[in-house]
């Protein structure tokens, strides 16, 4: 490592400052920008699911996300993985993905509608953070479906939802979308259809653990062997 530019504040931050002035500032997606805006907080939230999936999938071949927004989280496991694709069905989502997305961690940006078919590609993992909740439950099965058919027969696949019981204090903007809440045990139940084994994991705030799933805000589903 070079020695860090002379400075008259604290000297271990002058390479790091160095560096920023001659990229300039890294740069927030649309809906990132807007939680800093309205509600920082949510932003360690969302973090930490991402945080779990990449200490969960560390070291995987070849990953998905299903319902990538902005891709802000989506760095946050292209640092674990050795590949990450990316997809999302909106188009300006997607656009700001790409403006932001970084090329030290790189991720392959895809628009995909997982209604109309699986991802093309054999995935060695999945994962699907708060999308779940957005689809219509009579189109659950073939969103599932089409997931599942995205995995080889040893994959992995996460999925993070908001728990039915969170929902009185979700946001008015949270609960113009959400359609498809659940418990955490119809969650497992759901996706027991899906794979041979599910391990429920929950969340309140950051804070990720194995309580009583009734005062759980966030529930996460672990799933293995997809049923093909």
């Amino acid at each position: 490592m070079s020695e860090a530019p002379a400075r008259e504040g604290e000297f271990q931050y002058g390479e790091p400052i160095a560096e920023i002035r001659r990229r300039g500032l890294e740069r927030m997606g649309f809906m990132t920008s807007w939680a800093w805006l309205d509600d920082p907080r949510r932003l360690t939230f969302m973090l930490a699911r991402y945080k779990f999936v990449a200490k969960m999938l560390s070291g995987t071949e070849k990953a998905l996300e299903i319902g990538c927004g902005d891709g802000f989280g989506s760095r946050v496991v292209a640092q674990s993985v050795k590949n990450l694709t990316a997809i999302d069905f909106d188009p300006e989502l997607l656009e700001s993905a790409r403006l932001v997305a970084s090329e030290k961690f790189p991720v392959e940006f895809r628009r995909h509608d997982m209604m109309s078919g699986p991802v093309e590609g054999d995935y060695s993992a999945c994962y699907s953070l708060d999308v779940l909740e957005h689809i219509q439950p009579s189109d659950e099965n073939i969103f599932l479906q089409n997931l599942t058919r995205s995995l080889i027969s040893t994959g992995v696949c996460i999925i993070g939802t908001p728990s039915l019981e969170s929902q009185p204090y979700a946001s008015k903007f949270s609960k113009l979308g959400h359609v498809n809440c659940k418990t955490q045990s119809a969650l497992k139940e759901t996706m027991l259809r899906f794979f041979n084994n599910v391990f429920m994991f929950s969340m309140n705030d950051e804070v990720v653990h194995t309580g009583y799933e009734k005062m759980s805000h966030y529930n996460l589903a672990l799933c293995c062997g997809p049923k093909l």
